[in-house]
């Protein structure tokens, strides 16, 4: 086979480069940062490390079935902790009293304290997550949709008045209908979050999250993400991919082969290699005749496809980027008892909260947020004694809002002053609500990112944190596809198109791609009988059920 070019070394990048390669491509990764992982970020500075990005470690299976098809297992690669408790809830109602921990397979016994009598609600709840859950995975996360009319299968048909209501309610109206309590809304609502969504736009189909977190747990891998990054770099690598890095690419080439109908408004081609620029300058050209864009889609469709193949603006002004965020991290002299591994902090209104983020207006003095202290898990991520915070705030999706700074012994560099602004009010205001009265005292390590870090950083549209949001007209279907339309051998992977943001999600889209890429090439196997170029292994089969061959992810199972 030809050379084929994967844009990106986040999640999807080397996910797919990685299937691609095992399948017999001579495949190059180009990517511009020195250090792979996209939006996995990492940092450290005096004894203090940070993941930067992705952080809590669900659909365990998803991942483990990557490790499997490129020949190993996440139980080989990876240290996996099961956290306890999952999460600790912070509420602005209840700030006296004890906050909230949610364990993992005792949320009924929970919601019976919040609430006498919702337990019952919240098994049926849960139950009927891990039912979508399960369809979900069957029909509508491993396909392109290129052949609608398989979905129509016995299961799915009997289903479709269930899977329409769920898409026409949203979680919030469909948890409020189940649960009166306040604390149990923001339970059940806040993974919408996870999907670069408010629960009043995110589908009520995404109330599976909950079945994740309450019913199978969270886990944590030793070393952060950034050890879940190295582990993939290093089957990538053993798979035969080269990796550049410090490599900012420059253009797709496009050879014009026609005219695309009117309505479509670009022209017809096939790429035919990708220009890039090292970091000294050094101008580089790699020809080939499948190209993978694994990063931001927005910016491959409007600033590196030549101008007779870009998508028009004006198609993007129609979408929603999801929100962007204002990440502070913290290294604090001294231990903090009062938090655990992964704690929320839930403002009263916050639909007002997810209000102001989605209109793109200032936050209020009170605003939702999550802290990640992964030095209650992981010693080596802090000095002993001490600790390390991860803070997430969530907000609007305005790169003008610049960004972050340094404060560590060796560097003093300020951030912008609206950056800092909400870094220092999210300070305060984790101070006052865990009753950490010297917190601010006690840092000794700042590191604060902005919307136009991420722009920078990693090319995201607008700034945004996590990809386009997953509102109902960005979900599943209505999702851009992994095959560019009108470019033959062009290809995309990650948390723009389908199946969706998330560490899973970008991993499921490299064997989307994987599938598209040999459907375009006759008389190459079918993924549905060997996946990755390898043998068949029957420990792993399709998403929902035990294997006897790797089946294709998309793979009626009735």
């Amino acid at each position: 086979m030809s050379r084929t070019v994967v844009i990106g070394g986040g999640f999807a990048g080397l996910a797919t480069a990685g299937l691609l390669a095992k399948d017999g491509h001579d495949v190059v990764l180009l990517e511009q940062q020195e250090t792979l992982g996209g939006r996995s970020g990492r940092w450290s500075a005096q004894g203090f490390r940070f993941d930067t990005g992705p952080s809590w470690y669900l659909m365990p299976e998803v991942i483990d079935r990557w490790f499997r098809l490129m020949g190993s297992g996440a139980d080989q690669e990876l240290d996996l902790r099961q956290l306890t408790p999952g999460y600790r809830t912070f509420f602005e109602r209840h700030l006296d009293s004890e906050p909230v921990d949610v364990v993992s397979g005792e949320a009924g016994e929970l919601f019976e304290q919040l609430d006498p009598g919702s337990g019952k609600a919240l098994q049926r709840y849960l139950e009927s997550g891990a039912e979508v859950y399960e369809l979900a995975k069957k029909y509508f996360l491993y396909t392109n949709f290129t052949k609608p009319l398989e979905l129509m299968t016995p299961e799915v048909l009997k289903n479709l008045p269930r899977l329409g209501a769920l898409l026409s309610d949203s979680m919030e109206g469909y948890i409020a209908k189940r649960f009166p309590d306040p604390r149990e809304r923001q339970i059940l609502g806040y993974p919408a979050v996870f999907l670069g969504a408010a629960p009043d736009s995110a589908p009520a189909m995404y109330h599976l999250m909950s079945h994740l977190d309450l019913t199978d747990g969270v886990q944590y891998p030793q070393g952060g993400f950034a050890a879940l990054v190295d582990a993939m770099e290093r089957l990538v690598r053993e798979a035969g991919v080269e990796i550049v890095t410090g490599a900012t690419v420059t253009g797709i080439d496009v050879s014009s082969s026609g005219q695309f109908p009117p309505r479509l408004g670009r022209r017809r081609g096939a790429v035919t290699g990708v220009r890039y620029r090292l970091e000294d300058g050094t101008q580089e050209r790699e020809a080939a005749s499948v190209v993978v864009g694994a990063t931001d889609l927005h910016h491959l469709q409007t600033e590196l496809l030549p101008q007779p193949f870009r998508a028009p603006e004006s198609r993007w002004k129609r979408r929603d980027p999801g929100p962007s965020g204002v990440l502070v991290c913290l290294g604090v002299r001294g231990k903090l008892p009062e938090l655990v591994h992964h704690n929320l902090l839930f403002t009263a209104d916050w639909l007002d909260n997810f209000a102001r983020i989605a209109e793109g207006k200032e936050l209020a003095d009170e605003t939702s947020m999550y802290v990640c202290m992964t030095s209650a898990t992981d010693p080596g991520s802090a000095p002993d004694g001490d600790e390390n915070l991860f803070i997430l705030v969530p907000s609007p999706a305005v790169p003008e809002w610049g960004r972050g700074g340094i404060h560590t012994a060796e560097m003093n560099q300020p951030g912008s002053l609206q950056v800092e602004k909400v870094a220092d009010a999210a300070v305060a205001q984790l101070a006052r609500w865990a009753g950490i009265e010297d917190l601010a005292e006690r840092i000794e390590v700042r590191r604060t990112y902005g919307p136009a870090d991420f722009v920078s950083n990693v090319n995201a549209w607008r700034g945004s944190l996590l990809g386009p949001g997953h509102t109902l007209t960005q979900s599943a279907l209505f999702r851009p596809g992994v095959s560019d339309r009108g470019i033959k051998g062009l290809y995309y992977a990650g948390s723009s198109v389908r199946p969706g943001i998330g560490v899973p999600m970008c991993l499921i889209s490299s064997e989307v791609v994987l599938d598209a890429v040999r459907e375009a090439a006759p008389g190459e196997k079918s993924a549905a009988n060997t996946a990755a170029g390898s043998d068949p292994d029957p420990a792993v089969g399709s998403p929902s059920r035990p294997a006897t061959h790797i089946a294709h992810p998309g793979e009626r199972t009735d």
